[in-house]
């Protein structure tokens, strides 16, 4: 069996492409710049009306390219998936300059702009760069990690996030749990718009975080260890997991650039003994926290993604994660570990 593990990050995408006859460590690995990145690049390089089709995929750099381009003084159309990129309430995006249109709309009148199409994940690419060393990508199965806060009209993003994982995590999970395969919630534009990319492919659809998660309890130090912290600390968002008998028990998520080694401490503590509230995470400009019940103690903080040396000052016995023997590996272990348990459970 082979599977297809890519994780979109802001800055890299990660991705395995992992066959079960072999050991996972001789799995084809790639640590490549980030679709995000690639089309900022692209879009910096264009010094003509923009015309953007697609769908909705990571912000970030392109959302910066695209003001950019509209102060330069170019027009830029969007069709409404493309759109939601940069918000997904489109009401704002058009306050920014930017035209939205249908995807069926008439795009004659746009023919002399330049063309660009957004995706988080764009297999072409990943197959003409392994086909460079005689590769063909070719995979039974296919899963996508991406970062999705998920939508509400009348709710802000870090609120709505974990009003999700507390409705999700109401008893103690297997990190697997958090991924999906054809039953996305529509409010999950990001995922939902992987799937419509990957239709041809049945995608299995993973948060990047939950899929860091998932991967670093993969790591063998990691295995034997029964009640421990797995912190994921990424270049935007830092996602912390109390973790025992296998299970997530609690999560607090916050801006990394906000953290110090002394509030890391702080909040750990208060993550594992389940008195950390989602109040005190929001009004500290964090995204939230939700902890269903302690853990017995924090024998390791195993730690994944690339602003790890943060925990360095951090005065709890620390491990970093390197599941298949790589630290950039952790969210593809995690997606192909999740694809596992959900052919396994439907075997059953």
């Amino acid at each position: 069996m082979k599977i297809l593990a890519v994780d979109v990050g802001k800055g890299t995408q990660d991705i395995m492409l992992f066959d079960s006859h072999q050991s996972m460590e001789n799995s084809i690995k790639l640590v490549l710049p980030s679709p995000t990145r690639i089309l900022a690049s692209k879009i910096s390089k264009i010094n003509q009306n923009l015309f953007i089709s697609g769908e909705t995929m990571g912000g970030g750099p392109i959302n910066h390219a695209i003001e950019k381009h509209i102060r330069k003084g170019y027009q830029v159309v969007m069709e409404e998936n493309a759109a939601r990129t940069i918000r997904d309430d489109l009401k704002r995006v058009a306050s920014l300059g930017i035209k939205i249109v249908s995807s069926d709309e008439s795009q004659v009148e746009y023919d002399d702009f330049a063309k660009l199409e957004l995706k988080d994940v764009d297999l072409d690419s990943i197959a003409s760069a392994l086909s460079y060393f005689n590769v063909n990508l070719e995979f039974d199965y296919v899963g996508v990690a991406v970062q999705d806060h998920g939508y509400k009209e009348d709710m802000g993003d870090r609120n709505f996030r974990f009003l999700k994982i507390r409705e999700k995590l109401n008893q103690p999970l297997f990190p697997e749990e958090f991924s999906f395969h054809r039953d996305i919630p529509d409010y999950f534009t990001r995922m939902k718009a992987v799937s419509r990319t990957l239709s041809n492919f049945d995608p299995f659809l993973m948060d990047s975080k939950f899929a860091s998660v998932c991967g670093a309890t993969a790591d063998p130090i990691a295995q034997e260890l029964n009640s421990y912290i797995v912190m994921d600390v990424g270049n935007g968002h830092t996602l912390a997991a109390s973790i025992e008998d296998g299970k997530i028990k609690g999560v607090v998520e916050h801006h990394t650039s906000s953290l110090t080694p002394e509030k890391i401490e702080y909040y750990l503590k208060k993550l594992a003994n389940a008195t950390i509230t989602h109040e005190e995470i929001h009004e500290d400009h964090g995204h939230g926290a939700w902890a269903l019940e302690p853990i017995t103690e924090i024998e390791k903080v195993v730690v994944t993604g690339p602003r790890r040396a943060l925990m360095e000052k951090v005065k709890f016995p620390a491990y970093d994660a390197a599941p298949a023997g790589d630290v950039m590996m952790t969210g593809p272990v995690g997606l192909i570990k999740c694809i596992n348990h959900k052919i396994e459970n439907k075997n059953k």
